[in-house]
């Protein structure tokens, strides 16, 4: 019996070590820049904290990435993970 309590307290152990070790917490870092008029804003840095795998925090931070024109004022989003 006591065997398999140890056991059993190990695998948990071993489980939970795991388990939290795959999900960690990232900073996304989007850098917005605005063209094609005089007068707009400077460069904006925003950061964003993910929790997540490393790879669906990057898909994630990598998909709020785009490109926008309107008005003749063109916005790019820029996002990398950190």
């Amino acid at each position: 019996m006591k065997l398999r309590s140890g056991l059993i307290t190990g695998l948990a152990f071993i489980i939970v070590v795991t388990a939290s070790s795959c999900t960690k917490e990232f900073i996304c870092e989007c850098e917005i820049t605005y063209s094609g008029q005089p007068g707009l804003p400077d460069t904006l840095i925003n950061e964003y904290k993910l929790s997540n795998t490393e790879k669906k925090a990057k898909e994630i931070c990598e998909n709020g990435s785009s490109e926008t024109t309107e008005e003749g004022i063109t916005t790019i989003e820029t996002c990398k993970l950190y």
